[in-house]
């Protein structure tokens, strides 16, 4: 039984490092953001894109009206954030993808 046990422990480790392997690096992307004229909309912003399924880092700058994103590839898409920001008033365009 115990040999049973050591090899589901290693065959789950294989697993699971092989599932971390195989996940896509997270993309950063810049979004131009409309319809931002005062100081608590880059809030509403920021709030609505963390909202978003695969956001792990949202940066709003009031001063250049655009949002910074970071989100994992395989549970977000740039259309995913545009359509967040546009639904919370804010429409948004892709501007930048390193």
């Amino acid at each position: 039984m115990r040999r049973v046990t050591l090899v589901s422990q290693a065959l789950f480790g294989i697993l699971l490092a092989a599932g971390v392997a195989f996940a896509a690096p997270p993309h950063t992307v810049t979004l131009a953001v409309e319809n931002m004229t005062c100081g608590t909309c880059p809030i509403v912003v920021k709030k609505a894109l963390e909202r978003v399924p695969g956001v792990s880092a949202t940066s709003v700058d009031f001063d250049k009206k655009t949002a910074t994103v970071t989100y994992d590839p395989d549970k977000a898409t740039s259309a995913k954030l545009t359509q967040a920001t546009t639904e919370a008033g804010f429409p948004s365009k892709l501007v930048a993808k390193p």
